[in-house]
């Protein structure tokens, strides 16, 4: 039995297309960082950061899904290896802007002088 040769340059060009589409948006939101966006805070952080965490996130996940094929696992490895890496992600996030936070309010209502 000869095993067919096939294509993928239609699966590398969505997936191409796709990561260069979320980047471009990226960059012009960078570019542009629209007022509403910049100013505008949820959840302590303003709300133009948050979407690109949430853009770099969407592109980290697709990459996973994409170069490492992940759509041809089954489900339980998939949750395990993408589940993992979101928990972690947001688990990281979420210790920076506290931390991040704590340190600001320490050097703010203190008499220690920012030196960096």
């Amino acid at each position: 039995m000869a095993h067919e040769h096939t294509s993928n340059n239609k699966r590398i060009w969505l997936v191409f297309g796709i990561l260069s589409v979320v980047t471009i948006v990226e960059v012009i939101l960078g570019i542009i960082k629209p007022e509403s966006l910049y100013m505008t805070n949820v959840l302590g952080m303003n709300l133009l950061n948050w979407i690109f965490i949430i853009l770099t996130i969407v592109k980290a996940y697709y990459i996973v899904w994409a170069f490492m094929h992940m759509e041809g696992e089954t489900a339980v490895l998939r949750w395990s290896v993408v589940g993992s890496l979101v928990f972690l992600v947001l688990y990281l996030i979420f210790i920076l802007l506290f931390e991040g936070d704590y340190i600001y309010e320490v050097f703010k209502t203190s008499t220690i002088k920012w030196n960096f």
